[in-house]
């Protein structure tokens, strides 16, 4: 709950962004099958220098930057590794934005991959 809370646009009311079911299923998942580990590895492996830097990506990139989100890259510091052709400053959202903004993430996805065409 402590993530859920900490990591997302909630102002602190987790129950402004999340019901009850949805926060004690994720819990549940985690703890029911002791998966927690696996989805902090990417943290622990790239804080102990165990991940290898991407040097760069060439293919066409979006990065959507919600502001509650635990980083917030400005894109000239994406563009360093990415080739950015879609850059969108959020006007709300957290780290869970796929649960919290459906809508809007699914509409930048949808407006990155029409420019593609």
């Amino acid at each position: 709950m402590e993530k859920y809370r900490a990591w997302s646009d909630s102002g602190g009311d987790l129950s402004s962004r999340f019901t009850d079911d949805f926060v004690l299923t994720q819990a549940s998942l985690y703890w029911f099958t002791g998966t927690i580990s696996t989805s902090f590895r990417p943290y622990y492996e790239y804080a102990r220098g165990l991940t290898r830097r991407v040097e760069k990506v060439e293919v066409p990139t979006a990065v959507a930057v919600f502001p509650a989100d635990l980083t917030r890259p400005p894109r000239s510091w994406a563009e360093r590794t990415y080739n950015i052709t879609r850059y969108t400053s959020m006007p709300r959202g957290g780290h869970f934005a796929a649960h919290e903004e459906p809508e809007l993430l699914a509409d930048d996805i949808t407006e990155f991959f029409r420019q593609l065409r």
